[in-house]
């Protein structure tokens, strides 16, 4: 058991130190910009020392909440508000936001998001991710239940329909010119005043 503990020390030490150096010869030949894509090297340092960082007993945990309507609604309204940002409504990443950070957010409806375990999605909501644009939320425990259901609601991501898509718009988060334009288009309905006129909008949200 020992030699075992050993041995991942070492390894992981060794990937440090390997990931360390291409980093910062990365760094040196191409700078900071966070214009340019992760190369596939990259990628799987960062994946991997992200997931050793998370401890084994928080990714052994499971989803405490069903699946159920009123739970993937509720996911659904926190993502809106909260992720789609940066991730998008429907999970894609190809946002304003999104597009423009570095590493960039992942497809989340794709395999290497939803095979990991619950417990390192629910783990990655709670901690963040350092080095990267995705924050901590949430208080520290194992029992925030707005998080756990935020997994089940990316869970349902690969299955999100068109109306599901429209709802979550509606929820998004305004900017003061857009809800300006609403108050103004909602006193023309009223027959208070005349219409709003076109503006560009400046929403720092897009529906992926």
């Amino acid at each position: 058991m020992r030699y075992r503990f050993v041995l991942s020390v070492v390894s992981l030490t060794a990937l440090l130190l390997v990931g360390t150096g291409f980093l910062t010869w990365r760094f040196v030949h191409r700078g900071f910009s966070t214009r340019n894509q992760p190369g596939k090297i990259e990628v799987m340092l960062a994946t991997t020392l992200r997931r050793a960082a998370i401890p084994a007993g928080e990714r052994e945990l499971k989803v405490p909440v069903q699946a159920t309507p009123d739970v993937l609604r509720e996911g659904m309204a926190h993502w809106a508000d909260h992720c789609a940002s940066c991730h998008g409504n429907n999970g894609n990443g190809e946002t304003m936001y999104g597009k423009t950070m570095y590493p960039r957010p992942p497809d989340m409806r794709l395999e290497p998001t939803q095979e990991l375990s619950d417990g390192e999605l629910y783990s990655t909501i709670k901690n963040g991710v350092r080095l990267s644009g995705m924050p901590a939320f949430g208080e520290p425990g194992d029992d925030d239940i707005d998080s756990w259901k935020l997994v089940a609601f990316i869970r349902h991501l690969p299955k999100l329909t068109e109306q599901e898509e429209l709802q979550m718009e509606q929820l998004n988060p305004k900017t003061p010119e857009e809800l300006q334009e609403e108050r103004e288009e909602q006193q023309f309905l009223n027959g208070d005043g005349s219409p709003a006129s076109p503006k560009t909008s400046t929403t720092h949200h897009k529906k992926g």
